[in-house]
């Protein structure tokens, strides 16, 4: 090649370069500006819930600056802390929401299993109606699920109408569709040849599940235990419709019924039991957030 030639080629590649990073600093500064767009609308809400209860009920109605504590006091904090009855609510909402992660995860695992390994007539078409039940808004479905409970309970003579434990087998109709979902997808990622070669070996569907899926699918696990977690813990609906008993409500529906009385709203006392009540699931996201987002992405991005 010519030196006329290598003259020629040198400043259009130096053109090329010149503006493919000019588009990547376009691309970062425009990524930065909606990263702390999405900051702001994220965090305010939180942040003013923090500075909500560190105010006590004389500075909230004098209607301040309600971006800042003039008077700060961890009373609201204290209050609740050494209130029996919230401390009910939090232990209600740990029991329920344990127990529907247990629940779920035995319904959920061996059900994606089968669906995305043991393939039979109509899997495919099975596996897409689990997650189009998930669809449906607990909206539509409480009416006819307390019609249900309430007639068996009247059958049967079980009370289960405002009892907690009656909440750990409603939640699994929103939990169990899509933890199955996210397990069909982890599943179906995992070579083949580690289910064949356990097959040839001798092992059951039950050995090959139990000693080689589930280790391998340990992120899966993961992502659908948190999000069945997170599901049972905030859900505000179901309880709301059959619990009424006091000492029966989960923690979502006991700040609302027990701190707004009539037209009386405890601000403070509301905010501090929904920031101590988020602090649960923000743990566990902030430790296994990693093992959440390959879950969720496993079936998408492998096999």
């Amino acid at each position: 090649m010519s030196a006329l030639a290598i003259d020629k080629a040198g400043p259009r590649r130096n053109v090329k370069y010149r503006s493919m990073s000019r588009d990547r600093r376009w691309a970062l500064r425009w990524s930065y500006f909606f990263l702390a767009l999405f900051a702001v609308f994220s965090l305010t809400p939180p942040l003013y819930m923090l500075i909500t209860s560190l105010k006590g009920s004389a500075e909230i109605s004098a209607a301040t600056n309600p971006w800042w504590v003039f008077h700060p006091t961890l009373g609201n904090y204290v209050e609740l802390l050494g209130s029996n009855q919230y401390l009910r609510f939090f232990w209600n909402s740990a029991m329920v929401s344990a127990a529907v992660v247990i629940v779920t995860m035995l319904i959920s695992v061996p059900a994606a299993f089968a669906l995305a390994r043991m393939k039979f007539w109509g899997s495919a078409t099975l596996a897409t109606g689990v997650f189009l039940t998930y669809l449906i808004p607990d909206s539509l479905l409480f009416i006819p699920l307390f019609k249900m409970f309430a007639q068996f309970s009247n059958w049967t003579g079980i009370q289960l109408i405002n009892r907690w434990y009656v909440l750990v087998l409603i939640y699994p109709t929103l939990t169990v569709p899509f933890c199955t979902w996210i397990m069909i997808g982890y599943f179906a990622s995992i070579p083949k040849e580690l289910d064949e070669a356990a097959i040839i070996d001798g092992a059951s569907w039950f050995q090959t599940l139990t000693r080689i899926f589930i280790p391998v699918a340990l992120p899966g696990l993961i992502a659908a235990t948190i999000f069945a977690f997170t599901v049972s813990w905030a859900q505000f609906l179901y309880p709301l419709v059959f619990t009424t008993s006091t000492d029966q409500l989960v923690l979502p529906v006991g700040i609302i019924t027990t701190l707004i009385k009539g037209d009386v709203f405890n601000w403070g006392q509301i905010m501090t039991g929904a920031l101590l009540g988020a602090a649960p699931p923000l743990v566990i996201y902030a430790f296994l957030m990693d093992y959440y987002i390959a879950g969720l992405t496993a079936g998408a991005t492998k096999g």
